[in-house]
């Protein structure tokens, strides 16, 4: 943390419809609740097209509304005996963790192969979306809530990392992956890729052939760490490089991958990473019009961002001291500990 103190700056989701249907018998889960097949069927009206909100890969997530009005997100993942594994392993995290910037699981289903979670309805999307404009009527989020936003992952990443017993490594840290409430507050998602323990090798499943001497790489490009493609090894410094290009795409504006010109924005932002005093080149156009705009303050956050992208695993900033450097140093997030301190 020394080299802190050399500072001086200061510091596709589709709309929810009112004319939504209760499922006849649902009722609000209680946390961890377990439904019963027939229950997911009702709430997500035996899976029908029009409830569908989004989809991955390995999943496909609907929406749901319960008799008293509320809404959920309902994730169904496809039916494989690996999935299924990885569905009991991500079941097993969530009925561990609590933190109010973490998913909260509702309930869940594991009657069959295809595993179903059951999650609160964050009715502002995703980050990802958020910062491509990509949703109706979204707003433009300003530096402060920005700001806010990137403290409040900190904080669950620190929570994964050294406060939750089981030691998580989240493994798939991207914009895409916090999801935003009706206040735009953080809640970090998808603990599909997650690994519990400091550190743990990626193995390829025992069935597959076509990987038989090779490990498997989980993560998303423009997010993944090179150290973790070079080695398999997974460790809390993965997830902290991740958060190192969110700050980027938070500073910038621009994508984690350029799928255009085939470049991660870490290349991209190279020049401000070297030398943050050339952040305003960079920084996102849309703070033109955003008093709560800092640019001394812009400047120190590309240099933590720097810190967690550093190429040495062991040399990059953890979790903790992320979230104390941005608690000493980012007045933009001042206010959030005003009450606390009186």
């Amino acid at each position: 943390m020394a080299i802190l103190k050399f500072f001086k700056f200061k510091i596709r989701r589709k709309r929810v419809h009112d004319d939504l249907v209760a499922a006849p018998d649902a009722t609000k889960p209680d946390p961890c609740n377990k439904f019963v097949w027939d229950e997911i069927e009702a709430l997500t009206m035996k899976f029908s097209t029009s409830r569908k909100i989004g989809h991955g890969g390995f999943s496909s997530v609907y929406l749901a509304k319960f008799s008293d009005s509320s809404l959920a997100a309902v994730k169904i993942q496809c039916s494989s005996e690996r999935l299924n594994q990885v569905f009991k392993q991500e079941l097993k995290i969530l009925l561990t963790v609590s933190h109010p910037y973490i998913i909260k699981l509702k309930g869940y289903c594991d009657e069959r192969d295809e595993g179903v979670l059951v999650f609160d309805y964050m009715c502002n999307g995703t980050l990802d979306e958020n910062l491509r404009g990509c949703r109706k009527n979204s707003l433009i989020l300003s530096w402060k809530k920005r700001m806010v936003i990137a403290y409040q992952l900190a904080l669950a990443i620190e929570y994964l990392h050294d406060k939750c017993s089981l030691q998580i490594v989240h493994g798939d840290i991207k914009a895409a992956n916090v999801l935003l409430d009706e206040n735009y507050d953080c809640k970090l998602c998808d603990f599909g890729s997650a690994k519990m323990g400091f550190s743990s090798l990626v193995l390829p499943p025992p069935s597959s052939s076509s990987m038989k001497h090779n490990r498997m790489i989980v993560g998303s490009q423009g997010y993944v760490d090179p150290h973790y493609l070079k080695t398999g090894l997974a460790s809390k410094k993965q997830d902290v490089y991740s958060f190192g290009v969110i700050l980027l795409e938070l500073i910038t504006g621009m994508e984690a991958f350029c799928s255009e010109n085939k470049q991660n924005l870490t290349t991209v932002a190279d020049p401000i990473l070297s030398d943050a005093a050339k952040v305003q080149e960079m920084i996102d156009p849309r703070f033109n019009n955003d008093h709560t705009f800092d640019l001394n303050e812009a400047k120190f956050m590309v240099s933590v961002s720097a810190m967690c992208l550093r190429r040495s695993p062991s040399t990059r900033l953890s979790a903790a001291e992320i979230v104390t450097t941005m608690k000493d140093q980012v007045s933009s997030i001042s206010y959030l500990f005003e009450n606390s301190a009186k």
